[in-house]
């Protein structure tokens, strides 16, 4: 057998032969990048979709807006068009349908119009989904302090990560702490019969939020007593009535007297983990670190993740 010249180059490899039913192109290298940049720009597109394939479910940003909202939204958009698309992602257990990520009342106005929605079609997890509904809060008409803590109240009894949250809002932990305050002591069906009130600010939700607490509030007739007196008046002068109305009850009522209320908690063996002190305005835990020094570090360093998983479980038995 006649030996080969290792100074030759070695033969060219023989053709490969072509696999019926094989892509003509190989899913790697500058082909796959190709693939991935005409995804991206699929995605980014702007389809026109019937808007009674969308849902309009999930987490809101704003608090409802009524129908003369929607219906000066719908002339704009008959007299000059839709001019900023919205944004929805795909269902994935139900094909042909979306949910809207942002863009509600662009969607309630096409309805009332019946025409179809000019939508960017995003594939989006529920994170995903959340951080883009905030940043595009961003660049719109800033959502008010109650749109935002309510925004954020349904985040996390949605189960959404506190980071993630404060992502979505662009806030630090002291505000949503004090979102969270306001939005544990204010009814929903009460903020909502006030509105966003744009001209309020935190403070004033919040001094509203402890009144409420002071006093002993009846809120089916507070409500009801507010439809009939504000009816009419805009978001912010409809907060001036309840704040007035409060106070009225707040006046009138005999307060109760301070009750301090003290109790042990034990382990099942009867070691002793805590000591619980409700008072009128507030509730302690106490844990003694001498006793219990490594329960106590634990306890400091998983507090904020176990009350979140109380408050959903609490948040469940309410619904």
């Amino acid at each position: 057998m006649a030996r080969r010249n290792l100074f030759q180059p070695p033969p060219p490899p023989a053709p490969a032969t072509e696999v019926p039913g094989a892509p003509r192109f190989p899913n790697t290298g500058a082909m796959s990048g190709m693939k991935s940049t005409l995804r991206d720009m699929s995605s980014n597109a702007v389809r026109e979709i019937d808007p009674s394939l969308i849902d309009d479910d999930g987490p809101r940003d704003r608090l409802a807006f009524g129908p003369e909202a929607v219906a000066e939204l719908a002339e704009s958009i008959r007299q000059h068009g839709q001019q900023v698309p919205i944004m929805v992602r795909p269902l994935r257990d139900q094909p042909g349908r979306y949910q809207v990520v942002y863009g509600r009342r662009r969607l309630a106005a096409l309805r009332v119009l019946n025409q179809p929605a000019r939508a960017m079609v995003r594939t989006l997890d529920d994170t995903q989904a959340i951080l883009a509904q905030g940043q595009e809060n961003s660049q719109r008409l800033d959502p008010s302090f109650i749109e935002k803590a309510m925004f954020a109240a349904q985040l996390a009894e949605s189960g959404h990560a506190q980071n993630i949250i404060l992502d979505a809002l662009a806030i630090d932990r002291p505000m949503l702490s004090r979102m969270q305050k306001v939005a544990r002591s204010l009814p929903m069906s009460l903020i909502e019969a006030i509105g966003p009130a744009h001209g309020v600010g935190r403070r004033r939700w919040e001094d509203l939020a402890d009144s409420v607490r002071e006093n002993g509030i009846d809120f089916g007739k507070l409500i009801k007593d507010l439809d009939a007196a504000a009816a009419g008046l805009s978001s912010d002068e409809r907060f001036e009535q309840a704040v007035q109305a409060i106070a009225r009850i707040g006046a009138g009522a005999t307060r109760p007297a301070p009750r301090e209320a003290l109790r042990q908690i034990t382990s099942e063996r009867g070691h002793p983990l805590a000591e619980l002190k409700a008072g009128a305005r507030s509730l302690t835990v106490k844990i003694d670190s001498r006793q219990n020094p490594d329960f106590a570090a634990w306890f400091e360093a998983n507090a904020e993740e176990e009350l979140q998983a109380l408050y959903r479980r609490w948040s469940e038995t309410r619904q």
